[in-house]
């Protein structure tokens, strides 16, 4: 069976010993390049999609997960990294450092070892939908198996609702 994940994602399915996963990519006819439209094309809750999103602390790029209805809380994020400046990085250096376009890049199977944060608010699913390297793709899986092959820490970043 072909899988339509991005060539460089199916490599680290087979590294990371993931092959049967594969078989559970869902591709799209159109881009789901946002939680939002990813979210309708499976048809589950807006928070059980997981975003791949690039950093820049202090030049150097951190990936953060966090659930689709969320969004980072940079001073959060400062704090938890001990970083002077926190931003969203460009998108050349998302694609420079993970190998993917800004919409497909998936929780791991990187171009270059990057830390990687994942907001606990994650673990509130039994399975979560993440990008399988294209804007077309996504892959089902559990959020704790989800952090242990991106080789993530578990933090709380998300933005507090305002009292």
């Amino acid at each position: 069976m072909t899988t339509t994940a991005h060539p460089r994602f199916a490599e680290a399915l087979t590294a990371l010993g993931l092959d049967d996963l594969a078989g559970q990519i869902r591709r799209f006819p159109d881009a789901t390049r946002t939680a939002a439209e990813a979210a309708a094309a499976i048809g589950c809750e807006l928070s059980q999609i997981c975003k791949s999103l690039i950093f820049a602390a202090d030049g150097v790029p951190v990936l953060v997960l966090m659930d689709g209805a969320s969004r980072v809380d940079t001073d959060l994020l400062r704090a938890e990294l001990g970083a002077e400046k926190v931003n969203r990085a460009k998108a050349d250096v998302v694609r420079e450092t993970t190998g993917y376009a800004i919409g497909g890049v998936p929780p791991f199977g990187h171009r270059t070892r990057t830390r990687v944060l994942a907001d606990r608010s994650l673990l509130a699913h039994d399975v979560v939908w993440a990008a399988a390297g294209t804007p077309y793709t996504v892959f089902p899986m559990a959020p704790k198996d989800l952090v242990t092959h991106a080789g993530a820490t578990l933090v709380d970043v998300g933005e507090r609702p305002s009292s």
